[in-house]
């Protein structure tokens, strides 16, 4: 996961989905492009598919030269009712009252969707999941958005009205009618707005969704083609506002323009903002979609995977336990068995799984990964063994060639060969893949150091330190001062606190982790930090703080935790000191560091027979 700051995640009970005597086998249905499972209607489900290949048209259309797949692989539930959406999403449901409609799990190895099909027609599941769909699209292919750009995008293409043989972009939103409640804010305090800042709220999106119209509809906008060149500017380098200002002119009068745009009335709706209709669409057969009956285990092995990739480890175990009694030789099964070991620490029975999982289906490229990270592959230092673990990468990309974290991995065997070069190349790779990610920016910062390239790494410490926030931030300021004062470039330096650090009066402890202990479900802890020498030890308590790492821990953000997999690791801590002396403070943030490998010397290298 991002190394940017997150809320811990606490594995829930939630009411699972089990395959009593009234389950049925779900069916798929597969599309060109996406994979839908479904308990209700083919029929249904089918147009839940042709509108996803039609949402994906516009974003070819209107990206031409946009990637459009990822390197995890994107599965839609369709679920028939609201009852089968609160037995996937029960804890959603009660946050929101029952009125769920549709979810989005955003991960780095798998991706999902949850819709319903009852309301899928109306005001509900489709937008939640095209809003999402279109962060996965903007993540596939830019370095860096701020969040007004971000969100006010996804709002934009989340309403898209998709008919028989036209598609309409730039209808009003939802959440747009709060625009004519409130004044909007000035757009230079827009763009100032930054995730889990005060500015961030349900008014936020309404705004950025209106300037994004705006910058695309509004006077002299051309019809977005000023919009793509700040975009462009943007993934160049170049300052936000300086930027904005290149390409729409003074901030004031834009600001002044932007004010009245966005202030409208419910009844001159459709005298305020434009749409753009597409017509000619392609036509896509439905019926030409395959549709197949799942086995039970089949059904039981994904809807785990679902729960799995929610963090529900109850609701998970249950359905992929009941799925290897159903089918003891499906290889799905196993893996999310092996992911749900992991998660518990049993790393011994996890690479057991994992090992059978592919050995039971040769494309499990997940399956393939883990088991090589879990052997001693993964720590040695012959050359043998490194070629070896090499060449297991090459395998794990051969199924899945957009599968980022096995480039990471190659760079960092070529760090320890010492092959700078490659190192380089692959880095640059897990950038074109993952180019929203700070920490894949962070690597190639690092191999361009140990180039001797101080002045372009610092030129990534400073794009990172100047846009990401949490330890993202604090890791890029860390490749900053590890650089010769010479070799930074001669640029203003970067902010040695990011904007929404943590409280005041907190400290800030540094070193490895010697054990970790955590209690009752997870929710609270304590770490035992080696810090110069001395062993201090800190508690994490149950509610709000942060936790963070880098991107380029093998593992990621789908199975990161607070338990396991951390000894040995590189922490910083920001903490409150402690009025009981028993202990040194209270955790107020906690960023993981994957510090890289240092070339393997000469002396563990297998020695030359002698002529």
């Amino acid at each position: 996961m991002p190394c940017r700051s997150l809320s811990l995640l606490i594995m829930c009970c939630v009411v699972p989905l089990t395959a009593s005597a009234g389950e049925t086998p779900w069916t798929e249905i597969r599309s060109p492009h996406f994979r839908v499972l479904t308990n209700g209607s083919v029929e249904d489900a089918r147009k839940v598919a042709y509108e996803f290949e039609q949402l994906r048209y516009v974003f070819a259309t209107r990206f031409p030269n946009a990637r459009l797949e990822s390197g995890a692989p994107f599965l839609i539930f369709a679920t028939r009712d609201e009852k089968t959406a609160r037995q996937l999403e029960s804890s959603e449901m009660k946050r929101t009252g029952g009125e769920l409609a549709g979810e989005f799990r955003s991960g780095f190895e798998r991706q999902y969707a949850l819709v319903r099909l009852d309301t899928f027609a109306g005001n509900g599941a489709r937008e939640v999941a095209y809003h999402e769909y279109t962060h996965r699209i903007l993540h596939l292919n830019l370095h860096w958005l701020p969040a007004w750009l971000d969100e006010g995008t996804a709002e934009f293409y989340a309403y898209t009205r998709i008919e028989k043989d036209q598609i309409y972009l730039g209808s009003p939103t939802e959440r747009s009618k709060l625009l004519h409640t409130y004044q909007v804010d000035r757009v230079e305090d827009i763009m100032a707005g930054r995730y889990f800042s005060g500015l961030y709220s349900q008014f936020f999106y309404a705004e950025s969704w209106a300037l994004v119209h705006f910058l695309i509809y509004g006077p002299g906008m051309e019809g977005g083609k000023k919009l793509d060149q700040f975009v462009s500017l943007l993934q160049q380098g170049v300052k936000q506002q300086k930027a904005f200002e290149q390409v729409f002119g003074d901030l004031k009068k834009v600001d002044g323009e932007f004010a009245g745009y966005a202030r409208w009335e419910p009844s001159d709706l459709g005298q305020t903002f434009a749409a753009t209709r597409l017509r000619n669409v392609p036509h896509i057969d439905t019926e030409q979609f395959s549709v197949r009956t799942m086995s039970m285990a089949e059904t039981e092995a994904d809807l785990g995977g679902y729960h799995l990739w929610r963090r529900d480890s109850v609701g998970a175990r249950s359905l992929i336990e009941q799925a290897l009694k159903d089918e003891p030789k499906l290889g799905l099964a196993h893996e999310n068995l092996g992911f749900l070991d992991f998660a518990e620490g049993k790393d011994a029975d996890a690479a057991r799984e994992f090992a059978q999982a592919y050995s039971l289906d040769g494309n499990l490229y997940l399956s393939l990964f883990y088991k090589t990270m879990l052997s001693p592959l993964a720590t040695a230092n012959s050359v043998a063994e490194v070629n070896a673990c090499g060449a297991t990468m090459g395998k794990v990309l051969h199924l899945n060639p957009d599968f980022a974290p096995a480039y990471v991995q190659l760079a960092k065997l070529a760090l320890r060969e010492g092959d700078l070069i490659s190192a380089w190349q692959l880095s640059k790779k897990t950038e074109e893949l993952e180019p929203s990610l700070a920490g894949y920016h962070l690597l190639t910062g690092e191999v361009l150091k140990r180039m001797g390239k101080g002045a372009d790494a610092g030129a990534y410490a400073k794009f990172v330190a100047d846009r990401w926030i949490g330890p993202d931030h604090d890791e890029a300021v860390e490749l900053w001062n590890s650089l010769p004062v010479a070799d930074r470039p001669a640029l203003e330096p970067v902010s040695e606190t990011d904007l929404v650090d943590a409280e005041k009066g907190t400290q800030v402890a540094e070193g490895r982790i010697k054990s970790v202990a955590c209690g009752d479900q997870d929710k609270e802890g304590s770490f035992v930090l080696d810090h110069d020498g001395n062993s201090l030890t800190f508690h994490r308590k149950a509610g709000a703080f942060s936790a963070g790492f880098s991107d380029t821990l093998w593992y990621g953000g789908d199975h990161f935790n607070l338990c396991h997999h951390l000894e040995g690791m590189r922490a910083v801590i920001r903490y409150r000191s402690a009025s009981d002396a028993s202990y040194a403070g209270d955790i107020m943030e906690i960023g993981i560091r994957d510090d890289l490998p240092e070339p393997v010397s000469t002396a563990s290298a297998p020695a030359k027979d002698k002529e």
